[in-house]
């Protein structure tokens, strides 16, 4: 049996190894993307870039927080971790959201199933039941544990999954529908409501300085075109080839960090 499960795992890392110099050398030829494995870490769920800083949980849902090549981890348990402006904040499996404060997570009030750190020093999440929430900068900011304002304001619509960047907050709901919502105000939390995207995409990552990243149910990576402050909606989206089904995608500072559905990690730069 031992030996069986040595060859197992003989046959998976060749196998595993072939996929990724295929789809290195694919996505290169393709559109000059050139992607390496990460191979200091594994079995990741879910990743998160920003502001120079990448976080991430794996499917044990320990987090991890990159220190040049060493993923450091972080104490506790999340499903879910983020980093910006905002800072960084994550979510356990029982949607107790958190924030990491002096090297310790501290409890903040609410439920939420996701949020994300990558508005101008705000907030925005999602429950359990799609629905969309904000916390202001100052709220943000400020808190530092129990006692600190916490004051989440809800937002219009329905949705699972929101990002948010310098020229506004991209979201998509259960039937992968995208939407934008620009000018959203980060002192109170006042905004557009939201407007359709063309396309469908079941995640979606908003980059510090603006650029659009998601995945679709099929596991194929876009990224939207043409993403200015005068035009925050963009004007296309354009596939980003890669050879594995990815689940989730992030990029900052011209590195896109992806999570594939089998559970690899690659970073690709152009």
């Amino acid at each position: 049996m031992l030996a069986q499960l040595g060859i197992d795992h003989q046959v998976r890392s060749i196998i595993s190894s072939s996929l990724l110099a295929v789809c290195s050398t694919h996505v290169f030829v393709s559109i000059a993307w050139d992607c390496q494995e990460v191979v200091n870490i594994k079995n990741l769920m879910q990743i998160d870039a920003g502001l120079g800083q990448v976080v991430a949980t794996d499917t044990s849902q320990i987090p991890y927080y990159l220190v040049g090549d060493e993923w450091i981890r972080l104490p506790g348990s999340l499903k879910h971790i983020t980093v910006g402006p905002a800072g960084i904040w994550g979510i356990n499996k029982a949607d107790s959201i958190h924030k990491y404060v002096a090297g310790n997570w501290v409890q903040a009030a609410g439920l939420l199933k996701q949020l994300d750190a990558g508005g101008e020093q705000f907030i925005v999440g999602a429950n359990v039941d799609d629905t969309p929430y904000c916390l202001t900068r100052s709220a943000t900011v400020g808190y530092k544990g129990p006692g600190s304002p916490l004051p989440w304001t809800g937002l219009p619509g329905s949705v699972k999954y929101s990002s948010c960047g310098p020229f506004g907050c991209w979201a998509v709901n259960k039937n992968d529908d995208i939407y934008l919502m620009s000018n959203v105000n980060r002192d109170t939390c006042q905004n557009n409501r939201w407007s359709q995207i063309d396309g469908k995409l079941s995640m979606i990552e908003v980059a510090t300085d603006g650029s659009v990243f998601g995945v679709n149910s099929a596991g194929q990576v876009s990224t939207r075109d043409g993403i200015t402050a005068s035009k925050p909606e963009g004007t296309g989206w354009s596939n980003v080839p890669m050879c594995m089904q990815m689940k989730h995608v992030t990029y900052d500072l011209g590195r896109l960090w992806v999570v594939s559905k089998s559970g690899f990690t690659m970073v690709c730069t152009h």
